[in-house]
């Protein structure tokens, strides 16, 4: 779609006796206007912004840099400059003018809100403007796909939420089995020593009982392997003496 900004040449007024300061304003406004028209950008910024300088209200030079901002691309500065003068623009002559182009700077800007009041103020005045219809149609267009973006970027930030909740509580429900099983072998260490004290305790129980008889010949056997060791290291003692005594004799 083809943007159309629409520049005001304010020549009229040259018809009414003005004050040298006014003059010099003028020359410099005729002079940008001159500039503008022969697409030279940069030296038509330079001469309404001296404009300005010379007599700070005047819409002309102030309307005009915006204008000559906007061809030079530099859309967030000319909207910052209509905004300035925007209260000089209420009434004006060529009011709905300054809206449209109010309007399509905020389109370069994808200010789709600003752009949208812009050109239902042209509308209002002059219903029959074709352009600005156009441009109205592509601004609620692109109002409503940004909405859309905006509310599916919405969605997939609560899915990511519930996603992340989700495996919060996955994880602190695998914490917790873990925790469980973790107390759960604790639990069942001790019975798994009862159990082993348990069995213990009845293959003692089923092992087969010696009779008073049987244990009364075991020790006896015990007493005598015991006295057979002792009359051993007596006879082995009594030998070691009788060497020991023979070599003192020598």
């Amino acid at each position: 779609m083809k943007h159309i900004v629409r520049h005001i040449v304010l020549v009229a007024f040259l018809l009414v006796p003005l004050s040298a300061a006014a003059q010099a304003d003028r020359a410099e406004v005729r002079r940008g206007n001159r500039q503008f028209r022969h697409e030279q950008w940069k030296e038509a910024d330079i001469s309404y912004r001296k404009a300005l300088v010379k007599d700070s209200t005047s819409f002309a030079a102030g309307y005009n840099l915006a204008n000559t901002l906007y061809r030079q691309e530099s859309f967030q500065e000319a909207g910052l400059q209509y905004q300035k003068i925007q209260k000089s623009a209420e009434g004006a002559p060529r009011e709905s003018d300054y809206y449209f182009n109010v309007g399509d700077c905020a389109i370069k800007l994808q200010d789709w809100n600003t752009a949208e009041k812009a050109f239902i103020s042209v509308l209002l005045a002059h219903p029959e403007d074709m352009q600005a219809k156009e441009n109205l149609a592509y601004v609620k267009l692109m109002k409503k796909d940004q909405e859309n973006q905006d509310q599916n970027q919405d969605q997939n930030q609560d899915q990511n939420q519930d996603q992340n909740q989700d495996q919060n509580q996955d994880q602190n429900q695998d914490q917790n089995q873990d925790q469980n099983q973790d107390q759960n072998k604790d639990q069942n260490q001790p019975q798994d020593q009862n159990q082993d004290q348990n069995q213990d305790r009845s293959q003692d129980q089923q092992s087969p009982q010696i009779s008073p008889k049987q244990a009364q010949q075991m020790l006896q056997a015990i007493q005598n392997k015991e006295q057979e060791t002792q009359d051993k290291v007596k006879k082995a003692e009594a030998a070691l003496l009788k060497s020991r005594q023979k070599e003192k004799n020598w």
